[in-house]
């Protein structure tokens, strides 16, 4: 039985996965956060970030992404962010990324927007030639600094995408994220509307520490095609069906509910079963996982232990991944060829 779950380790460590929840500053490296802290000014309560990474609540959390966002200062600490970001990634079976940036901090102190999308796009660029994968990008409003700047922001990415600025064409998407607790969504109606007027797909943070009923806000009157965690979902069985029927995809981080948002006491408490035995195309993801001491692989072989999964319930969950992202059709296709074909490959004797 251990050398089973050895070889699933390995197994699900290497099948190709895409991911369509994390946050690229939540992918930092703690020597790059030292590195980039050092080198921008940025005083750090703590020698070893790390032994920061431990969190009683979301805004807990929300205070050491912030803290970590801030050593970002200059166009090259972008890239340095990005490439890091996607080769740590493919070393843990990364295929396909859709990953969020949340730039109003950025924006607040003077960046500009086209240095941190053209700085990304570079460094991505290079861990794609690196390692085949592939990363696209969700530009996040950040629901703390409120709905003008939400929609200042979304209005500046399009200005951008109509001038074809460097690197904009790898912005595929406009989210939201932050804390969701006391935060109406709909009142982020005008950035949604604008963003959706300038071609961009849409998602949104909800439903991780907030009601179905925001969850139904986001869908049904800011129209996005995605929830990201989406955990209250199943508090209401009419959403929930209808969401199953429409196959709108569920970005769900486990790992993440357990060890930033409290959500649940252990792994093997959350929900994600239920969802998946309601219907719900809800994704496997990591959130921030070098914030959370995690990788890909290991959120896959974790969920797989803690529900008592075998090698193709998780290749089914790698294989919604696909269809939940926003690639074409005809790359759908060879990433779900891709994987398929690496899952009678790789699969556990």
């Amino acid at each position: 039985m251990l050398t089973w779950l050895m070889d699933l380790m390995s197994a699900l460590d290497r099948l190709p996965k895409v991911e369509l929840h994390c946050h690229l500053e939540g992918t930092m490296r703690p020597a790059t956060v030292v590195d980039l802290a050092a080198r921008n000014g940025v005083l750090l309560p703590i020698h070893d970030p790390t032994e920061l990474y431990q969190y009683d609540s979301l805004d807990g959390f929300l205070a050491v992404f912030w803290l970590v966002q801030s050593t970002l200062v200059c166009r090259d600490d972008w890239v340095r962010l990005g490439y890091e970001s996607l080769v740590d990634g493919a070393r843990h079976g990364l295929v396909h990324r859709e990953a969020f940036f949340t730039p109003a901090r950025h924006l607040a102190a003077g960046q500009k927007l086209s240095d941190i999308v053209a700085g990304l796009d570079e460094g991505l660029a290079a861990g794609e030639v690196e390692t085949g994968a592939t990363c696209h990008l969700i530009v996040d409003i950040d629901r703390a600094f409120g709905p003008s700047a939400g929609l200042e922001m979304v209005e500046q990415i399009a200005a951008l995408r109509r001038g074809a600025s460097p690197g904009v064409d790898r912005v595929v998407g406009v989210g939201m994220d932050s804390t969701e607790q006391g935060i109406d969504p709909i009142s982020f109606g005008p950035a949604y509307q604008a963003a959706r007027a300038a071609g961009f797909r849409l998602t949104a943070h909800q439903g991780e520490n907030s009601p179905a009923s925001a969850i139904t806000a986001c869908i049904d009157v800011l129209g996005v095609e995605r929830i990201d965690h989406g955990l209250s979902i199943l508090d209401d069985p009419l959403l929930t069906r209808r969401v199953a029927e429409r196959r709108l995809p569920l970005t769900v981080c486990p790992n993440s509910n357990i060890r930033i948002a409290n959500a649940f006491p252990t792994l093997g408490d959350h929900v994600y079963p239920a969802m998946r035995a309601a219907g719900l195309l809800a994704t496997l993801n990591t959130d921030d996982p070098a914030l959370t001491d995690l990788d890909l692989g290991r959120e896959y072989h974790s969920v797989a232990c803690a529900f008592g999964w075998g090698w193709q319930e998780m290749v089914a969950i790698a294989l919604d991944a696909v269809e939940g992202c926003w690639l074409d059709d005809d790359a759908k296709a060879a990433l779900r060829l891709r994987v398929a074909t690496s899952a009678v490959e790789l699969a556990p004797a």
